[in-house]
């Protein structure tokens, strides 16, 4: 299915995972609407809309100046080292705020909007099929994005729509949002690198626009990927 001329909303469109999926539907002729909190930082050619993901009010004006699109691209998140016996509450919140809360108003907001065959995909992580050693409240939030997804695709079959919800699941990238989650660890981050040949943005974006192209009738309801020199 060709892309070309149709509109794809990416959030989180600024950097890592987001940035390298908005680059792959420019280079396909894809009007991309490039939602992030900073966005001098989007791929040229790309639409910017400024939001804060982190506030629902935020979300909810900047989808009320949206008309309509053919597809929307949940990548926004966050990834906080912040473990459930003695992780600090705040830290919670705000990965429950962005990775949860967020994406599931981006999806209901962006329902009214999609085209008949449109698409939702929520990128997520394997962080959200089992729980590393690691992996505190992170976890946790990636897991509820499957239960979301899940409950969208049952409601939407349910009330006779067609419009078809997938994730995708990576394992480790190579992105900035690792920083964050190797924070006060980053001696642990440069011999996790040093194990593995990470995955790539682009290896995700080729993930997701494969899921973008496949026919009316094929419904891709999860990707999971991981490097393959990555454990578990």
């Amino acid at each position: 299915m060709s892309l070309a001329g149709k509109t794809i909303l990416v959030t989180g469109a600024s950097s890592g995972i987001g940035y390298a999926i908005s680059t792959r539907l420019l280079e396909n002729d894809v009007n991309v609407l490039g939602l992030c909190r900073d966005t001098s930082k989007l791929p040229p050619g790309a639409q910017a809309i400024q939001c804060d993901l982190s506030d629902p009010v935020a979300i909810i004006a900047a989808f009320s100046n949206i008309s309509k699109i053919d597809a929307i691209i949940n990548n926004a998140g966050l990834a906080l080292l912040s473990r459930i016996s003695d992780g600090d509450p705040a830290d919670w919140e705000t990965m429950w705020r962005v990775n949860v809360h967020a994406l599931t108003l981006c999806c209901q907001k962006a329902l009214p909007l999609l085209s008949e065959d449109g698409q939702i995909i929520n990128v997520s992580s394997m962080s959200g099929h089992r729980v590393p050693s690691s992996g505190g409240f992170y976890a946790p939030t990636k897991f509820a994005v499957r239960a979301v997804t899940d409950a969208l695709r049952s409601e939407l079959r349910t009330d006779g729509k067609i419009t078809r919800v997938a994730t995708v699941s990576p394992g480790f990238v190579d992105t900035p949002l690792l920083n964050h989650y190797f924070k006060g660890r980053e001696d642990h981050l440069e011999k996790t690198k040093a194990s593995m040949r990470m995955l790539t943005p682009d290896d995700i974006a080729a993930s997701v626009l494969h899921i973008l192209e496949t026919p009316l009738h094929v419904e891709i309801t999860d990707i999971q990927m991981r490097s393959s020199d990555q454990v578990g």
